[in-house]
């Protein structure tokens, strides 16, 4: 199965996250401003977006680990 569709529904419950899909490529933007961060991949490269969403739920691009930077 298709991974995209789940890095979708994590994307949209986020805020401060965009995910846009153009010409074969989804790109997650975390963040805002100078401090934003961009993560590309092919639309059907399942195990790359399995890693972003494993990040955005758990990893470095989790909610918590967002706040935590901000703190700072």
């Amino acid at each position: 199965m298709k991974q995209l569709g789940n890095l979708a529904i994590i994307c949209t419950r986020r805020s401060g996250v965009l995910l846009q899909i153009l010409n074969g490529k989804a790109t997650v933007c975390v963040g805002t401003g100078p401090d934003r961060k961009s993560y590309t991949s092919n639309w059907d490269d399942d195990a790359r977006i399995n890693e972003l969403i494993h990040e955005l739920n758990f990893g470095n691009l989790s909610e918590k680990e967002i706040k935590h930077e901000s703190d700072h």
